[in-house]
This record gives structure tokens, C-alpha cells and sequence, in this order.
């Protein structure tokens, strides 16, 4: 599917962003509308993604697959222990002819970085992505080059193969605004992968569906998407319970709390509305905080995990109900 965009149309909205995109992604892979959803919200947010999940399971095929279709600049990172921090950044290099150091740009320099097996690299070189990922800028030698716009990591890691792997901090795990699972698919997503992928790859047949342009245009709309006092007070509410929840001794930070307002304010504009409702937020209560708590000892004996143990802090917390405050005063 390609866009006329020599046509005079008005603005595309995040819901047609949304379409568009999913339209595309689901051309190659099968029965991953969730993932898919949340991929869309994280990008329409400015915020980053960690796909943890266990090997084969399509996380950098989807990442491949949600570039093709973004039509944006893509570079990939495989993640290694002997990986320096200016194989990712880039470095100073001489010019013979000029007789001066120039800079030239590493990998970080896309619009759209898969960091493959990110927690394969050590904790030096993981450090690299930091600042691109807060910043949107690396410093090289005192100087620090502004990475291109827009600019999203999309990191992959595996969570059984352990050995020779370095866990990432905690700072770095709370810069990704979402992380998500793939899951195995069904019998019957699993038989359609199969016929799909017979004799041929789907993911040549992509087209991009959006630009650049789209993409700001949809992210600014997005961020003035109407969050109510009551909504924003039961976000708060959400990120103090785990602060003060006995089973985790570290809960959810203050920039938690903000990425989870920025991805409810995508989620309401994806369904076509420009307020956000208690069901936005508990929609991506989950894959917004789980990954950023730390379970107290009780939990890990007990054998519970993040997700079990937000579950079971947040049902405590009461959901407003919604109210004609929720939607936006007219003008």
C-alpha cells in the first residue's frame, strides 16, 4: 500500500496512523495485533520498546517489519560483549587532508535503532544508549551531535540464555517507556506462518504507509490529547502503590508516571478520541510499569512475578469513574 502524497489531504490522525501501520505489519506477522498496538503506542509517545521474550518468537522480525513500513532510516546493532561504546556512537576519525579529527556518526544515527540482544553487551557499551535515549544527542569528545528526528531504540532481549549476558541497570530499564512480550502463537497462527511463509518472505512485500512528516504531525496531536485531573490523579495513584507496596522494594519513578501518561494520551488517540479514559491507563499499566519494579524478598519466594505483583498493588487502587471532566471543554 503506498500513499499518494502529492494529493492535497488533510493531516493524517493517529487512528488513520494506526490503520495504516497495522495494515502493513500484519502482511507479515500473524496473530500479534496486541504487540502491535503497543509498538504503535510507544512510537506515537516518543518512547522507546524492549521486546523480551525467548528466541524465535518474531521480536526483530516485527522491529524489521514496523521500519519498512515507517519508510524511516533503520540501523541495526547486534549486541556483543567485545561491542565499544563508539562502535555505537561513532568516534573521531583523522583526516588526512584537512589535517583535523572529523566526527563520523555510528549506528545510533537512524531514525529507528534495533539494538539486537542488547543485554549481550557489556555494561560500558550498554551505557552508549543512555544518553541517546534521554538526550537524543551522544557527546563525543566534549561535543555533542543531535541524533536525527524522530528517533526511537527498539531493543530485543532474551531472558533464558543467561550466560555471557549482563543484565541491564536499573536506569537503563526505565528509559524504555513499554516493554512487551511476543508469546507463542496459536496452532492456527502458527499453520498460517507457515503457509505465509512457504515460498517467500512477506516482509519484501512491505511498503511504506506513512513518513516522517505522519509521524510528527501524529505525536504532536497526541500531546495535547485532554488528560483529566481525575485521570492524572489515578495515575499518580497507580505509581504510589507500588512505592509503597512491601513486596517490591523499588516501585514505579516519577518518569513512569509520565510515561504512562504519554502512552494513554496515544492509546485514547488511536481509538479516535482526544481525551484519555481510567480504561486507557489500565490498559497499559502493565506493560508500562512491570518492567521497572524490583520485587522485595517476600515476592521472590513466594516465586511471584512483576506482573503479579502490580496486579495485585494496583487493584487496590480505586478507578475513577469516568465523567463529563474526562472529555475536553469546547472551545
Amino acid at each position: 500500500m503506498e500513499r499518494d502524497t502529492g494529493s492535497p489531504e488533510a493531516e493524517m490522525t493517529a487512528a488513520g496512523f494506526g490503520l495504516a501501520v497495522e495494515e502493513q505489519v500484519e502482511r507479515v506477522i500473524v496473530g500479534k495485533a496486541d504487540q502491535t498496538r503497543l509498538l504503535i503506542v510507544a512510537l506515537l509517545a516518543d518512547g522507546h520498546v524492549l521486546l523480551d521474550d525467548v528466541p524465535g518468537v518474531a521480536k526483530t522480525l516485527l522491529v524489521r517489519t514496523l521500519s519498512a513500513v515507517l519508510g524511516l532510516a533503520f540501523s541495526r546493532i547486534q549486541c556483543t560483549p567485545d561491542l565499544l561504546p563508539a562502535d555505537v556512537t561513532g568516534s573521531l576519525v583523522y583526516d588526512q587532508r584537512t589535517g583535523e579529527f572529523e566526527f563520523r556518526p555510528g549506528p545510533l544515527f537512524a531514525n529507528v535503532v534495533l539494538a539486537d540482544e542488547i543485554n549481550r553487551a557489556t555494561p560500558r557499551a550498554q551505557s552508549a544508549f543512555l544518553e541517546a535515549m534521554e538526550e537524543r544527542g551522544v557527546t563525543v569528545d566534549g561535543t555533542t551531535h543531535a541524533l536525527p528526528q524522530p528517533f526511537t531504540v527498539l531493543a530485543t532481549q532474551n531472558p533464558v540464555e543467561l550466560k555471557g549476558t549482563f543484565p541491564l541497570p536499573e536506569a537503563q530499564v526505565d528509559r524504555f517507556l513499554v516493554c512487551l512480550r511476543m508469546g507463542y502463537p496459536s496452532a492456527e497462527d502458527e499453520a498460517l506462518m507457515l503457509g505465509r511463509f512457504r515460498s517467500g518472505d512477506p516482509l519484501a512485500e512491505v511498503r511504506a504507509a506513512v513518513t516522517a512528516d505522519d509521524l510528527r504531525s501524529v505525536r504532536a496531536a497526541v500531546r495535547v490529547v485532554h488528560v483529566s485531573a481525575d485521570v492524572a490523579g489515578y495515575i499518580v495513584a497507580l505509581a504510589r502503590a507500588t512505592r509503597e507496596s512491601p513486596l517490591l522494594r523499588l516501585g514505579a519513578s516519577p518518569r513512569a508516571s509520565l510515561a504512562l501518561q504519554h502512552a494513554a494520551q496515544a492509546a485514547a488517540a488511536i481509538d479516535g478520541r482526544d481525551f484519555v479514559t481510567p480504561d486507557d491507563v489500565q490498559e497499559l499499566t502493565t506493560p508500562v510499569l512491570a518492567h521497572r519494579l524490583l520485587l522485595a524478598r517476600e515476592a521472590l519466594v513466594d516465586g511471584r512475578s512483576a506482573e503479579d505483583v502490580l496486579r495485585e498493588v494496583t487493584a487496590g487502587v480505586p478507578v475513577p469513574a469516568e465523567t463529563e471532566e474526562d472529555a475536553p471543554a469546547p472551545s
